[in-house]
């Protein structure tokens, strides 16, 4: 007769996963949350314009205009951000960091959405220092210097935590994304189930853009969403707004 005995469980482990990767998922959860305090709610990222000049009018059209900023446009290029300040923040190159934080600024088309995502930079920084001790996390943020803008933020606060690039990636382009699918809700208006379908649709899309931004060098970097640049500038100068963006 076959005999087997079973082997204690590592204190560490529960079902496949370490303590410590437990952790670094829990507080990318956290951190990518809606409910995470950055004020992510209060932008739209130039979708309220889109709207109000008859861009985006129903699901087909914001799922549209969101396919292109996402691959082409905005999303790409935060990703490749993200991923330069993480692996230059987990090599400690404080040079490098800098001149990707001061680049990630400068990149940025309008002073709408420099507020946007750099406001946003900022209180990730913030709340997540404040909440979570991390030895060696205020010198890569000193090593910024000035405007930390929301990617690189991301990055490099999941670069001192630990947290792997591929998870960090994935969860920031589907956080970006959801923001600007409850903006387009609200504005359009849409229901909690085309909002869905529309997240659901766009899932291979996500995915297909965290894996170039993740292969892509500060050489790749490029927009060609122009109409969304320019939904970015007017929108300052709508009659009435609900976003600051």
């Amino acid at each position: 007769m076959l005999m087997t005995t079973s082997e204690p469980v590592p204190a560490d482990v529960q079902d496949g996963m370490t303590a410590d990767e437990g952790a670094a998922l829990y507080r990318l959860m956290t951190w990518l949350s809606p409910a995470f305090p950055v004020g992510a709610f209060s932008y739209s990222s130039g979708i309220e314009w889109a709207v109000e000049a008859g861009d985006i009018t129903d699901a087909a059209s914001l799922r549209a205009w969101l396919t292109a900023m996402l691959a082409d446009g905005s999303g790409f290029c935060d990703g490749v951000f993200l991923a330069q300040a993480h692996r230059a923040a987990t090599a400690n190159d404080r040079a490098v960091l800098r001149e990707i934080t001061e680049l990630a600024a400068a990149f940025v088309p309008s002073r709408e959405r420099q507020l946007e995502t750099s406001t946003q930079g900022r209180a990730f920084i913030d709340i997540a220092r404040a909440a979570w001790t991390c030895d060696g996390l205020d010198e890569l943020v000193s090593a910024c210097g000035g405007v930390t803008i929301y990617p690189v933020a991301v990055g490099l606060v999941s670069a001192a935590h630990k947290i792997p690039l591929a998870p960090a990636m994935h969860a920031f382009l589907h956080a970006v994304v959801s923001n600007w699918i409850s903006a387009g809700a609200r504005l359009v208006p849409l229901g909690q189930t085309d909002s869905q379908r529309i997240l659901a649709a766009l899932e291979p899309m996500v995915a297909a853009t965290a894996s170039r931004a993740l292969q892509a060098s500060l050489d790749d970097l490029g927009s060609a969403t122009f109409r969304a640049d320019l939904a970015s500038l007017r929108h300052e100068t709508q009659y009435t707004r609900l976003f600051r963006s």
